[in-house]
């Protein structure tokens, strides 16, 4: 899947001058947790989120009351806490390489660019929604996991004889198995139950059931 099919597109921004409080009343206003920085030019600048205001903010230990506070960061601009080297991604890339990308920097967003326009964001929770599609979490039916050798011709023949029995594959999410001669598979079952899709299992040689349940 493209990532552009399952960003936010054309997210809220705010420009690099505006006061860290203004910033804050937006984000809450809107319900998000970050924020893209565009300069004059619309150009990306940085990007600032909850964390960086929190950062921003006085230390508990502070002799300031609250009125002196909410005046310091009024007057503080979002340019002066926002993440300047911006990680990004092109709308055409995969999505599992935004999960990537994420995970390996651990960081919850990415700011999507069309060439050096900023087109979308991506977050976490939408990776998630494409995972809980991607499991056909949302389809009733028989959910099987299932090791098959790691040879051609393998999943047609477990696709062919649930077709014949009349169930029909809804989602198969494949990884590597624990053993490399096999490769681990995980498949949402619709049509049939799952005395009928353990029985389709157990007639196919050399498949390893490694779970099987009604979801």
């Amino acid at each position: 899947m493209i990532i552009n099919r399952v960003m936010t597109k054309n997210p809220i921004f705010v420009h690099p001058d505006l006061p860290v409080n203004d910033a804050r009343a937006l984000m809450d206003k809107e319900r998000i947790s970050r924020l893209p920085v565009l300069d004059k030019h619309l150009k990306l600048a940085g990007i600032v989120t909850k964390k960086d205001m929190l950062k921003a903010g006085p230390s508990p230990a502070t002799s300031l009351d609250m009125y002196e506070i909410s005046y310091l960061l009024s007057k503080l601009k979002i340019e002066k806490i926002m993440e300047k080297k911006v990680i990004t991604v092109q709308e055409n890339e995969v999505v599992e390489e935004a999960a990537r990308i994420m995970a390996d920097h651990d960081i919850s967003c990415l700011p999507v660019m069309k060439g050096e326009l900023l087109v979308g964001i991506i977050t976490g929770t939408d990776l998630f929604r494409v995972f809980v599609n991607a499991f056909g979490a949302r389809h009733p039916g028989v959910r099987i996991t299932l090791s098959l050798p790691e040879r051609p011709g393998q999943l047609a023949k477990l696709a062919g004889a649930i077709a014949e029995k009349g169930g029909n594959i809804v989602s198969f999410v494949s990884s590597e198995g624990d053993d490399l001669s096999f490769r681990r598979g995980t498949y949402k079952i619709a049509g049939i139950s799952c005395a009928e899709v353990k029985a389709v299992v157990d007639n196919l040689h050399d498949t390893k059931l490694e779970d099987i349940r009604e979801v």
